[in-house]
């Protein structure tokens, strides 16, 4: 695949992604993904719903020990997006040695909050049943996400309303370019998608973080105006203050969408995304294996 092209072609795309989190599908057809990992299971329900289906990948090499399993929720102001734009995001952490899961989720209008968490509750419970099935340690689940999907994968994290006994099995949270703290509701997105709940706090982040939850890496770009910084500064300084430890970076010249695209093989000079998601799961993997055990 000829490289310049490539990077002309995202260029392009560049600006349209940049106004709102439009789904991918177009880069991620041009960029060249990893080849140390594989989708392995396609189109999976885990719930009636159409919007309710998931994708999975997983490392091409063979490993004696179940590994760390990562959910990924993908951004799109919670009313737009498809998985079929993230298979570059899927194949990256499956080529660091993780089982990845990239589900879709109902967007907004057809639904509002909370059915998208809902959905990426849902995601989780089949994980936590079915990662075994493809080589994933059930007991190690990392949720990660951009953007709005960073909103799902913190609210899971956070808010123990949603996931009940598969709770226990989430052991890190890493977020990119999240809105953790954005009430009252100011945007016409999170209007549409939360302009109807009777309790702006009940909807945030901030107000569940604390005590007891998994520790987090935190993620922006110190130039991103969509989603601003100060974000994820707060829902860090919450779970500090909570005993959480907390990861908190800034990545210099990185917009909204540029540190999502870091993460594609062709971007990854621009900042460490990916080698900082992979050294924090790693960590928290280890941190759960019994004494003497070796990481695959």
């Amino acid at each position: 695949m000829n490289l310049p092209r490539i990077r002309i072609h995202a260029a392009l795309l560049l600006g349209s992604l940049a106004a709102a989190c439009s789904p991918l599908t177009t880069f991620d057809a041009l960029v060249p993904k990893d080849r140390g990992g594989i989708r392995v299971a396609k189109d999976v329900a885990y719930g009636p719903d159409p919007r309710q289906r998931l994708d999975v990948y997983a490392p091409r090499a063979a490993s004696q020990r179940p590994r760390p399993v990562v959910v990924f929720f993908y951004g799109g102001s919670w009313n737009s997006g498809t998985r079929a734009g993230y298979a570059f995001v899927g194949r990256a952490l499956a080529a660091q040695g993780f089982v990845a899961i990239v589900p879709d989720y109902r967007l907004v209008p057809a639904v509002h909050y909370p059915a998208f968490v809902e959905d990426g509750a849902a995601a989780v419970r089949w994980t936590v049943t079915h990662a075994g099935d493809h080589g994933g340690d059930r007991g190690t689940v990392v949720l990660m996400g951009h953007s709005a999907g960073a909103y799902i994968a913190a609210m899971l994290a956070v808010d123990p309303r949603w996931l009940g006994e598969s709770r226990a099995a989430v052991k890190g949270l890493v977020g990119l370019a999240g809105p953790y703290d954005f009430a009252p509701f100011d945007v016409d997105a999170s209007r549409a998608a939360f302009g109807r709940s009777p309790d702006p706090a009940e909807t945030q982040p901030v107000t569940w973080a604390g005590v007891g939850d998994p520790p987090a890496l935190l993620l922006y770009g110190n130039k991103d105006t969509l989603v601003r910084p100060r974000n994820s500064q707060a829902l860090a300084a919450r779970l500090r203050t909570g005993g959480v430890p907390v990861d908190l970076r800034a990545y210099a010249g990185l917009g909204h969408i540029g540190i999502l695209l870091a993460l594609a093989r062709p971007f990854r000079g621009r900042a460490p995304v990916l080698e900082d998601v992979s050294t924090f799961v790693r960590r928290v993997a280890d941190a759960n294996q019994p004494a003497g055990a070796a990481r695959p």
